[in-house]
């Protein structure tokens, strides 16, 4: 008991109250470096600590390592060349909110009783007897931080509705659904449960630079958990304007920022402007994650970091549905659809996992994965476990990098939103879209027809009704969830 009290006061920092003596002999204390190094090493190989960012409707296509021919981003495209890009990996949803709860818990969003976007003031939050990765990690002992968007409830403010540090983060700082007016000088900022007056900056580099601070300041003898969840690229866009100087060939007029927040602008100041703004906003987003990276790197955390970057759901494209999206230029990378609808461009999105040692530079998988999976696989890694309390809808990713294979299953989504197509099913490479009334509408072969062009939903009737009734199931089941909320906590509002 004496040697493991020692231990701990010499490895991390923890002295006894009744003697507060230092270590006598020099060769004791080397002996106690030398075990704190061997213990610290354990740590780190066997409780990494975990980078996970979340980007708000980055589409598939918006990264210069997954295609784009003009945006530059070179800090996310290294972390492609050091480890693994996913090229067939779904967001849980095509919608922010539910994409982040599917995220968080392992579990399909409708089972957590979010269906759509979370509208302020509505009575709509993540339960707290759902169980978060943050709280399976710090139940391992991790530190845990969020940093950037939440919205996983209707107001930050409220004693009503679980907040962050209620779900497993030790510390909060950021905004609910979108930033306020834009980008630049943020009014909505809560640091826990605190709102903060005005911060002055943009908010790629007010998150960026809290992250360095928190990481700073955090016991460094336990491994951390950041969760940091950055506003960028969600509408409406504001930049540097040294950044929007760098893609001024693709901008036309004067740069006037919609400002967030109000019923709608006067029309005359919604005027397309072309994609430069979208593509500066992106680049900013990548050079401030580069300083995080930097700054694991300068701290000799790099090779004890696994670093996941990934988007919430698919990007707002020129095809405009609601005024503040004007001049957001998203690309799914040619994939049909766009945020808001189960095509492949509203749910396919880049992911990139850097796992230094483990996973193999410049590796690339085609496995379909989602979401949910990262709740599984994070929960692994950090050496928790997954709770067995509950239906989990996500499977560990580890076998992609080990040369193995993911278990054969079915892919599920279901959204409230702007389309009537409100389910999808997909089943190796056949993809089935179904309506409100779960009627087999259009399929797909994505193996043969990834951009989804051709509905062969008259030519393969029995294949559309053995995926019809697998659809069918899986609604029933996750209706009958017994941790699915009844009343009131389902959202029905379109974003």
């Amino acid at each position: 008991m004496y040697t493991a009290n020692f231990m701990n006061q010499q490895c991390f920092g923890f002295r006894s109250p009744a003697t507060g003596m230092a270590v006598a002999t020099t060769l004791a204390t080397i002996l106690v470096f030398g075990l704190c190094i061997s213990i610290g090493s354990a740590r780190a190989a066997t409780q990494p600590n975990i980078l996970l960012i979340y980007v708000d409707d980055l589409g598939y296509g918006d990264l210069g390592s997954y295609g784009h021919p003009v945006l530059q981003t070179p800090n996310i495209d290294a972390l492609a060349a050091e480890g693994l890009s996913l090229t067939s990996y779904y967001a849980p949803s095509a919608l922010c909110s539910p994409s982040r709860a599917g995220l968080l818990t392992g579990r399909h969003p409708y089972r957590t009783g979010i269906k759509s976007w979370i509208p302020e003031n509505s009575g709509v939050y993540l339960r707290d007897n759902e169980i978060t990765l943050a709280e399976v990690l710090k139940a391992e002992g991790y530190a845990t931080a969020h940093i950037g968007k939440w919205h996983l409830n209707s107001d930050l403010g409220s004693t009503s509705e679980p907040q962050p540090t209620d779900q497993g983060f030790d510390y909060f700082y950021g905004h609910n659904a979108f930033q306020i007016p834009n980008n630049h000088n943020p009014t909505n900022i809560f640091r826990n449960k605190t709102p903060l007056p005005m911060q002055e900056g943009y908010t790629a580099d007010l998150y960026a630079a809290e992250a360095i601070r928190w990481l700073e300041r955090r016991d460094d003898a336990e491994p951390f958990f950041l969760y940091l969840s950055m506003a960028e690229p969600h509408t409406s866009i504001a930049n540097p304007p040294e950044y929007n100087r760098i893609y001024r060939q693709y901008t036309k007029g004067e740069i006037v920022p919609i400002p967030n927040g109000m019923p709608s602008p006067p029309k005359d100041e919604l005027i397309p402007r072309g994609p430069g703004e979208y593509y500066a906003n992106i680049t900013y987003m990548d050079a401030q994650l580069g300083r995080v990276l930097d700054w694991l790197r300068d701290q000799d955390l790099e090779d004890d970091t696994v670093v996941v970057f990934s988007s919430d759901n698919g990007p707002v494209t020129s095809r405009w549905i609601n005024w503040w999206e004007v001049n957001a230029h998203g690309s799914t990378g040619g994939f049909r659809g766009r945020k808001h609808f189960l095509y492949e461009g509203g749910i396919r999105v880049p992911t990139i996992i850097r796992y230094p040692g483990v996973i193999e530079p410049e590796s690339v998988s085609d496995a379909p994965a989602v979401g949910m999976d990262l709740f599984v696989t994070l929960t692994a890694i950090g050496g928790g476990d997954v709770p067995a309390d509950r239906a989990i809808d996500g499977v560990d990713l580890r076998p992609l990098w080990t040369n193995g294979q993911l278990p054969d299953r079915s892919l599920f989504w279901a959204l409230d939103a702007v389309s009537d197509l409100e389910f999808a099913l997909r089943n190796g490479p056949w993809k089935l879209l179904l309506d409100r009334q779960q009627t087999p509408r259009e399929l797909y072969n994505l193996a043969d027809d990834p951009l989804e062009l051709f509905n062969l939903i008259d030519a393969e009737g029995g294949r559309v009704e053995s995926l019809a009734r697998e659809a069918a199931d899986v609604i029933a089941e996750i209706a009958n969830d017994p941790l699915r909320p009844r009343q009131g906590a389902v959202s029905t509002y379109q974003e």
